[in-house]
């Protein structure tokens, strides 16, 4: 949207809460910022909007002026600049790319993209399916594919050894990365096996031949062994963890869910081999579960799984460091417990009669709609204005966020047109939804206009910050309502 006028401008960042304005010296400077833009505006449709004001004439330049905007002091003579809710956020400063900055719109404060660091440019990042096989028909040097998630933390950890990797042996071996988190990437997840992140693949000549899984190499490591590419070997732990003699219970892919249902009670541990506070804790773990097993009336038993070879598990529970250790009560998840490291406070904590458990949200008697991945849609389709928490019942963030959430939705509980809706991502049935509605995290809140997604909520997590976000939308309903009458 082409803008001279102050008011205008003013009334943009009024109605619009997410807006991207390009200054511009003159017209002639804006013209390769605008041909990038309009593929821009067109990504993030009905998420966000992009201004632009060229302060060559007057009128503009007033506007420029009381903006503080300065595009003649830039070397291409344009600015960027980024308003949320209607005040300045800051100056776009991540690459100036249509990835990079649909990204940056549809998510103002996320995280910038993994090809935006600096340190990153040796990694040839991969974009598409069809990219990736470009890449593999062409290339004929061995090349190292990390498939990754942004939220993934093993993978984070990772990235700068991996980079690091990629600047050493430039010219010699490629490494690549692909984020395939996304649902448009499930046939390349199929091919490659893809269960859990990261899953990191070895080619040759763009064949696959095995999985590199040193997920704490450092650059060094992953140099050494692309020099002498070996598929994985087994790894055996320091103690005797699978064998049969081991009293904690050692669960699969395949046999999990089965346990989980068969054993009223269960502690487990969710481990990699390399990571060193794992295997300190093995231990106590072991020693733990022999006072367990020991007694005539045990409160429970323990479980370990391996994440780093039973991906799925780890995936569906969110595993993004070791050790993780969560309790399932009745064959559902209750409690994530990063404190039960030592064999005395897992025998003080597991308890003999568990108190019964404080009702779940949804089966509390407040203003909010609790929604599941069937009924989504259709249910926010009959509001004008909806804020969803998606959340986890372990999650101590949520836990803090719950009464807010509930004590605003009350605010607004006699106006059919708002709602203030909840999803438990931690149950399996929600799992698609939640990665289908950009969640990474918990809580993550998202305001949808009439069923479809508008932008994140970022504000305050208290009770006024839920209203008043609320009410700013309320009231500019009845501005527009008031306008119109006014002009008829």
């Amino acid at each position: 949207e082409k803008i001279s006028d102050h008011k205008d401008f003013k009334k943009l960042l009024r109605t619009r809460n997410n807006v991207l304005a390009l200054y511009s010296k003159s017209a002639a400077a804006a013209e390769s910022s605008l041909r990038l833009l309009s593929d821009v505006a067109q990504a993030v449709k009905g998420q966000g909007t992009i201004a632009w004001i060229d302060c060559s004439d007057a009128e503009s330049r007033k506007l420029c002026k009381k903006m503080k905007a300065d595009p003649g002091s830039k070397e291409k003579g344009v600015e960027l600049l980024h308003y949320k809710d209607g005040v300045f956020h800051t100056e776009y400063n991540r690459a100036v790319t249509s990835k990079s900055m649909v990204a940056f719109l549809k998510d103002p404060e996320g995280a910038p993209l993994w090809e935006e660091d600096p340190e990153a440019k040796d990694i040839v990042h991969v974009d598409s399916e069809k990219e990736l096989k470009r890449l593999l028909k062409k290339e004929e040097r061995s090349l190292l594919m990390m498939f990754y998630a942004p939220w993934c933390g093993v993978c984070k950890r990772l990235m700068p050894a991996y980079q690091q990797a990629a600047t050493e042996l430039k010219g010699t071996y490629v490494l690549a990365g692909m984020n395939v988190y996304s649902a448009e990437f499930e046939r390349v997840k199929e091919e490659f096996n893809v269960r859990g992140y990261p899953t990191i693949c070895y080619f040759e000549k763009g064949k696959f031949l095995f999985n590199y899984e040193n997920y704490g190499a450092t650059a060094k490591d992953i140099a050494e062994w692309l020099k002498n590419p070996q598929p994985p070997q087994p790894q055996a732990p320091e103690t005797p963890w699978s064998d049969e003699e081991s009293i904690v219970y050692h669960l699969t892919d395949e046999d999990f869910d089965k346990f989980i249902k068969e054993h009223p009670s269960v502690l487990v541990m969710f481990h990699a081999p390399w990571c060193g506070h794992c295997k300190k804790m093995k231990p106590e773990y072991e020693k733990a579960a022999e006072v367990l097993h020991a007694g005539s009336d045990s409160p429970g038993v323990l479980a370990a799984v391996d994440a780093t070879v039973n991906k799925a598990v780890a995936e569906r529970f969110h595993i993004s460091g070791f050790p993780t250790v969560k309790y399932f009560q009745d064959g559902e998840e209750k409690y994530t417990l990063p404190h039960l490291r030592t064999k005395k406070k897992i025998i003080d904590w597991l308890p003999q009669a568990p108190p019964p458990p404080e009702p779940a949200w949804e089966e509390k008697q407040t203003s909010i709609l609790h929604l599941a991945g069937e009924d989504f849609r259709e249910s926010l389709k009959k509001k004008k204005h909806a804020l969803v928490m998606f959340y986890a019942p372990w999650c101590p963030h949520c836990k803090n966020s719950i009464p807010h959430f509930t004590s605003a939705a009350e605010v607004f509980k006699e106006d059919r047109k708002i709602a203030y809706a909840a999803v438990d991502c931690a149950k399996e049935q929600n799992h698609d939804l939640c990665k289908q509605e950009g969640v990474d995290g918990y809580p993550t809140f998202n305001y949808y206009n009439y069923g479809k997604f508008v932008e994140k909520y970022n504000g305050d997590r208290g009770e006024s910050g839920f209203a008043t976000f609320m009410r700013t939308l309320r009231e500019r309903d009845h501005e527009r309502v008031g306008k119109r009458k006014d002009e008829l």
